[in-house]
């Protein structure tokens, strides 16, 4: 038995020697256990589906039993606490013993299987002849077969997958065009292909059992994994079911492998994803040239797998700009209020403080807790956003610390929560007083530096994140009621920012609104100079009870229904809610005895005067059809004031 690379490992004791060798890594937990979601897997009655856990903390590698029904044994004695493993430690969880080492050497000297005992490496290469034939091969064969016809086929099959990878738009249909492709060229019946993310964590993107008996794929040996990963060499090993010395999930006794495959797909010194080939025929097994086509095929993939994530780095790079230049532009204003907040925020943006915005809907709270994240330092890290009062409580949490597959009814994938995705950004959670109060708990312990997990999981998950939280409610009266825990109020309001209302910075509308103006004339392509005087006298007088999202929306009508180069009185309509702080009629209002005819006839000169004679949309607040509207205007004889 051989290994490379550095330590420590976990090596399985057999009563004939060592078997398989697991290197192990830090930040990654290594549970033991039946179930097939364990990195090591124990056919073994004996052992719990969930046994015990190997896991790296405070400099340590640690054992943990977790809470199995027959126990843990550590050094013949019972494990009744975490242990602290040091080299030649064996633990047995049933009938499987394990041994930590740092490095191989300290294993005691007892007979041992080689690697060739364990897995008949057949040939390791990093290069093949398709991609640079000698001219050797094009010389005929003793068979009489010219071999220029043979790799002119298999040059042939390059080019067409070729073709197929090129056109494939997302890392999954670009992993099923490849395996199609590979179980189509060579004697492969089952494959994977797996890509690798940080901490050399496995994802299957795309997994192909074939043949009349619907194998089902299992995972390479570690041991075979490990060659690879390390050495960056593709490996071609044979009768891997044969060996008595692989444990059942290793040897792929189920899936009753004669010879496997398993190449490394390399872009810029990274290995960004494995391909996993099995020949399952017991009278074939792979040969030289199937080897030397995948590491082709490998090569090929590796540029559209470097090709596809440059695009995915431009992309985010440029919505992120996008983002970043949408924020200052639409913090508008010259109030003192709008440069108190500018204030606030070039004071607080630097930091890494809890900052709580407070504000009426619509007001631009979003705008200020974007602005804040693009002034600082996680300006490059993510800013994501959620609503707390669009989002159910059962759903909350997942959406806030994700989810592991199977953790509820119609959790058919693992989740990334959205504290996990703003790591080393910003996190924003608008209406946080909706949150629900058990949930205020778990969001309180996480503001306070602690783990947390997915739904349905157990690892602990740390993060860096800056929260920003908005509200529209009076928290402190929520405190009161006992909607609201006052320990997280006091945690969020560690910078408290008051964004307000439009009425109350009213000087800010005209530029606002020429602001609005301009960005969706570009939008439309509609050719709009400006506002009219009365048209801006009537916005800025107008209350604006929906606030700036209110004003957005009576320019973006005006603007798609506007017919003359400036926006007049009669373009810009507004709410016919009542008026913040409207007075109520006088007492002293004296009666006007008028019939409804001549009640009819003021009404409508006075809304033909209100949208300056445009008869659409004096009939639209009529709600009345165009032709009546003229019907009435001739009766009544109204005109135009010159």
């Amino acid at each position: 038995m051989t290994a490379t690379g550095s330590g420590p490992y976990l090596v399985t004791r057999r009563d004939d020697g060592y078997g398989d060798v697991i290197p192990l890594q830090q930040g990654h937990r290594f549970t033991v256990g039946r179930a097939n979601t364990n990195r090591i897997v124990l056919k073994d009655e004996l052992a719990s589906r969930d046994h015990a856990e190997v896991y790296f903390a405070e400099d340590r590698w640690r054992l943990r039993d977790l809470k199995s029904l027959n126990g843990t044994r550590i050094n013949g004695d019972v494990l009744d606490s975490e242990w602290e493993l040091s080299a030649g430690d064996e633990f047995q969880i049933g009938k499987s013993r394990f041994i930590f080492v740092q490095q191989i050497d300290e294993l005691p000297q007892v007979p041992m299987p080689s690697i060739h005992d364990t897995i008949s490496i057949k040939k390791r290469l990093s290069n093949s002849r398709f991609l640079t034939p000698p001219p050797g091969e094009l010389n005929e064969e003793s068979t009489g077969v010219p071999s220029r016809h043979v790799l002119s086929r298999d040059l042939m099959e390059l080019y067409r997958l070729g073709l197929a990878m090129g056109a494939a738009t997302t890392y999954h249909e670009l992993a099923d065009v490849v395996l199609d492709g590979l179980l189509s060229a060579v004697s492969a019946e089952v494959g994977a292909i797996l890509t690798i993310k940080e901490g050399r964590e496995m994802e299957i993107a795309s997994v192909r059992p074939d043949g009349p008996a619907k194998r089902v794929y299992s995972p390479v040996s570690e041991f075979v994994t490990h060659e690879v990963m390390s050495g960056r060499e593709a490996i071609l090993a044979e009768d891997v079911s044969r060996n008595r010395y692989l444990s059942q999930r290793d040897s792929l006794t189920q899936l009753g492998a004669t010879s496997l495959i398993c190449a490394p797909v390399i872009h810029q010194d990274k290995v960004l994803a494995l391909i996993h080939l099995y020949c399952t025929d017991p009278h074939k097994s792979f040969a030289n040239e199937d080897l030397e086509f995948t590491i082709a095929v490998a090569k090929h993939l590796a540029i559209v797998m470097g090709q596809m994530l440059r695009q995915d780095s431009l992309f985010n790079e440029n919505r992120s700009l996008r983002e970043q230049l949408q924020v200052e532009s639409e913090l508008v204003g010259e109030s003192s209020a709008i440069k108190s907040i500018l204030e606030q925020i070039g004071r607080v943006a630097p930091t890494n403080a809890t900052v709580l915005i407070r504000g009426e809907s619509g007001s631009g709270k979003e705008l200020v807790a974007r602005a804040i994240h693009f002034s600082s330092l996680r300006r490059e890290g993510p800013f994501i956003c959620l609503n707390c009062a669009a989002i159910t409580e059962t759903l909350l949490e997942s959406e806030l610390f994700g989810h592991e597959r199977g953790a509820f009814t119609g959790a058919t994938e693992k989740k990334i929560g959205k504290f996990e995705a703003a790591d080393h950004g910003t996190i924003f959670l608008d209406e946080i007083g909706e949150m629900a109060y058990n949930t205020q708990a778990k969001l309180l312990r996480v503001l306070e530096g602690h783990p947390f997990e997915r739904v349905g999981g157990s690892t602990p998950i740390r993060v860096d994140v800056r929260v920003v939280a908005a509200t529209n409610q009076p928290l402190e009266q929520n405190i009161k009621e006992g909607k609201f825990r006052r320990d997280l109020f006091y945690r969020l309001q560690v910078v408290d920012i008051l964004v307000p209302a439009m009425r109350e910075k009213s000087d800010d509308v005209p530029l606002l609104a020429e602001h609005f103006l301009k960005r969706f004339s570009r939008e439309t392509g509609r050719k709009i100079r400006g506002f009219t005087p009365a048209a801006l006298a009537k916005m800025t007088q107008y209350d604006w009870p929906g606030n700036v999202r209110e004003l957005k929306n009576v320019v973006e009508r005006a603007v798609a229904l506007a017919r003359g180069p400036l926006l007049n009185i009669g373009d810009i309509l507004l709410s016919s809610l009542a008026l913040r702080g409207a007075a109520p009629p006088a007492a002293g209002d004296t009666f006007d005895a008028i019939s409804l005819e001549e009640l009819e006839k003021r009404h409508i000169r006075r809304t033909l005067d209100h949208t300056d004679w445009n008869k659409s949309q004096a009939a639209t607040i009529l709600h009345i059809e165009r032709s009546t509207l003229d019907r009435k205007i001739k009766s009544y004889q109204l005109k135009k004031d010159e």
